[in-house]
């Protein structure tokens, strides 16, 4: 994330890092606390949950090792030139697996760090946050997942529709080639039956896919990175 800073930047954020050790089963920070510092992680496994604000029935868990960082939302509000002074909450609930080593990047220094880089290498800037950031890898899991249910609902519905031409096709065929009006009307009763029976089944599944989409994740704010401070 920070390979295109000049030696002169990346002294200043050197500078503002403090040396950080957490025993194992210590909490980092947890969901809907602010979120006071970056920790880079050099040693040791932590466990990153998120339950998406509380919401019933929501529940994501990733492990972060060495070469990880946590508290992403920071770096997010010292990006931002609109953002105030309020630090931002966090969204995971973050604990150590076991002791871990690190280096924290206090709101303060961060903000020094971010303004200078900022009007570096923007556009690369938004990419490779978004890769690496935790809590943009989960939104897009949540997304694909969405995506992927609306595909087969779209499927579903559009066998429900071929499958209503064939039978109103056999109606007609039978109609039209028995001599019996009662086969043609026993047909056209088990049809309607079939019918009855898929679109209650697509509406079932319909109420689940709405369920599934309900728990979903809110994409993480973005700021805009080529806006310059007032």
């Amino acid at each position: 994330m920070f390979e295109n800073m000049d030696d002169q930047l990346l002294d200043a954020m050197c500078d503002r890092l403090k040396p950080m050790l957490h025993t194992e089963g210590s909490r980092i920070i947890r969901e809907g606390d602010p979120v006071k510092e970056m920790l880079f992680i050099m040693r040791g496994t932590l466990e990153s949950t998120t339950t998406n604000g509380g919401q019933a029935g929501f529940f994501n868990s990733n492990v972060l090792r060495g070469g990880d960082f946590c508290g992403e939302e920071l770096l997010t509000w010292a990006l931002d030139p609109t953002s105030g002074s309020s630090l931002p909450s966090s969204t995971r609930t973050v604990k150590t697996l076991s002791e871990v080593e690190g280096f924290a990047l206090r709101a303060d220094g961060l903000k020094y760090v971010a303004t200078q880089y900022r009007r570096l290498h923007s556009k690369q800037l938004r990419h490779t946050f978004r890769f690496y950031s935790p809590q943009w890898r989960t939104w897009a899991a949540c997304f694909v997942q969405a995506a992927w249910h609306r595909y087969c609902r779209k499927k579903m519905e559009d066998g429900l529709c071929e499958k209503e031409m064939r039978f109103q096709a056999a109606i007609v065929g039978d109609a039209s080639s028995s001599c019996s009006l009662g086969a043609a009307l026993y047909a056209a009763h088990f049809a309607c039956n079939m019918v009855r029976v898929l679109r209650r089944n697509a509406a079932r599944r319909a109420r689940l896919l709405e369920r599934v989409s309900s728990l979903l994740l809110k994409k993480p704010a973005e700021p805009d990175f080529l806006a310059e401070e007032e």
